[in-house]
């Protein structure tokens, strides 16, 4: 009898489960189950399965500038500790945390997130978000790679004119400074052409049909 009712209890508890879930998805709410990376999980993601396929190239591309954004600010700590080290002042590091703390999960919810759930749902709402937040990304990216004295001299940022200054006081952070200023440059570059294929498809001058188009073909192949 015990282990009767144990049953029942169970089968009552995943039946209002159920009905839960249904009325969730009958109010349009998606609920987005945390699951990357897989050994701690922080943030849905799961473009495989909810991106369709001619959107999943670009939106790969986004999450490797995401990505490279997390090693181009880690990279910057790394190299802004070691000048603060040799004699930089503890403000110039204070700044590189900030820049990451700040960084990283507002790139996140600012403009990757709005741009995943724009390819998954074609809103229009999103792409917009997407496109207001992204291009001040860039621009912060590019900034870091030249890193003019704007702020403490420019030298919270591995940039190439603090790289070049330093160069002459000590090669060791200069070097430093000069491969940060070279992943900034690359995460530039590579966020230029995310936004160019973005704004393609969303103008959809003829850009998402042929991406449309290669995705379907590419489906095949593999198929044959």
């Amino acid at each position: 009898m015990e282990l009767q009712a144990k049953e029942n209890e169970l089968n009552r508890k995943e039946q209002e489960l159920k009905r839960r879930e249904d009325a969730i998805a009958k109010t349009g709410v998606v609920i987005e189950e945390k699951n990357w990376p897989e050994f701690y999980p922080l943030i849905h993601h799961d473009i495989p399965n909810e991106i369709p396929i001619h959107l999943q190239k670009i939106q790969y591309v986004a999450f490797t500038t995401l990505l490279g954004l997390v090693g181009c600010l880690l990279w910057n700590i790394v190299a802004v500790t070691v000048a603060w080290i040799k004699g930089g002042g503890p403000t110039i590091w204070l700044m590189s945390i900030i820049y990451f703390i700040s960084g990283v999960p507002g790139a996140y919810v600012l403009w990757y997130r709005p741009l995943y759930r724009a390819s998954r749902t074609d809103s229009a709402l999103k792409f917009g978000t997407f496109f207001l937040f992204y291009v001040f990304h860039i621009a912060f990216c590019g900034f870091a790679a030249i890193a003019p004295p704007v702020i403490f001299q420019g030298k919270s940022l591995t940039g190439f004119l603090p790289a070049f200054e330093l160069l002459t006081t000590n090669a060791v952070v200069g070097i430093l400074y000069f491969i940060g200023a070279g992943f900034f440059c690359i995460e530039t570059l590579l966020n230029i052409w995310v936004i160019q294929q973005v704004y393609a498809y969303f103008r959809g001058s003829g850009k998402a049909a042929q991406m449309k188009r290669e995705a379907a073909t590419s489906t095949l192949m593999r198929a044959l």
